[in-house]
């Protein structure tokens, strides 16, 4: 059966997936489109990843998750094996060297330490970029099974692309390979922004601020609260 979808004018499809599989859940992606998908957590952050590349094509490709899996270690490095996946920028939270330290383990064992960083962090995302696709994946997911209520959205947009690259350069820059990082990350390739200009007014003097003055009296015999 075809996903329910509903569709807005700005290219976003909202969708909810009970059941389908990360490739059925996903479906078609086009360019400048946002897509959300509520799903019951029957397929894992890997899998979407998957059911992308298949669409892309090869990529480069960057990932930050709380959490691994070992099985969804072993398909990230089997897809760049394959090619699939050109490059790999990771990102973990350093705690996942002492929570899983035989996943861990492998990950060093697949990936090498210069491949990932270890961080304070709890963000879930993925950039999957190539010549025709800048594709961003914002997910509660992590990078194992997790059967329970999680979210995705997919957009395919340079802009935003460009600024998680330079959230995942700014900490492959600040952290050191093997090391990990209690704190969080300055993000100095970033520099912060506001949506609202700064606005600046003279001092207002206190002579200048009178009480109004009411020539009116209330009949407080016949005032009800309602």
């Amino acid at each position: 059966m075809k996903p329910k979808t509903h569709r807005k004018k700005s290219k976003r499809e909202i969708r909810m997936e009970r059941t389908a599989s990360a490739s059925v859940a996903i479906g078609e992606i086009e360019h400048g489109q946002d897509v959300f998908i509520l799903t019951y957590g029957q397929f894992s952050l890997i899998d979407a990843l998957i059911a992308i590349l298949r669409q892309t094509g090869p990529a480069d490709v960057i990932m930050s998750t709380w959490t691994a899996a070992a099985a969804h270690l072993d398909k990230t490095a089997a897809m760049m094996e394959d090619k699939n996946i050109r490059s790999l920028k990771m990102i973990v939270d350093r705690s996942f060297r002492t929570r899983q330290p035989k996943y861990f383990a492998r990950m060093i064992e697949l990936f090498g330490e210069e491949c990932f960083r270890e961080i304070t962090t709890h963000a879930k995302f993925l950039v999957v970029k190539n010549d025709e696709w800048n594709i961003v994946v914002r997910t509660s997911m992590n990078l194992n099974e997790n059967p329970r209520l999680e979210n995705l959205e997919i957009s395919d947009d340079k802009n935003f692309a460009d600024f998680f690259i330079k959230i995942a350069d700014s900490i492959f820059k600040e952290v050191p390979a093997g090391k990990g990082r209690g704190e969080i990350p300055e993000l100095r390739g970033l520099s912060n922004t506001t949506r609202f200009k700064k606005i600046e007014a003279g001092v207002i003097s206190p002579t200048s601020l009178k009480e109004a003055s009411y020539d009116t009296e209330m009949d407080t015999k016949s005032a009800k609260c309602m």
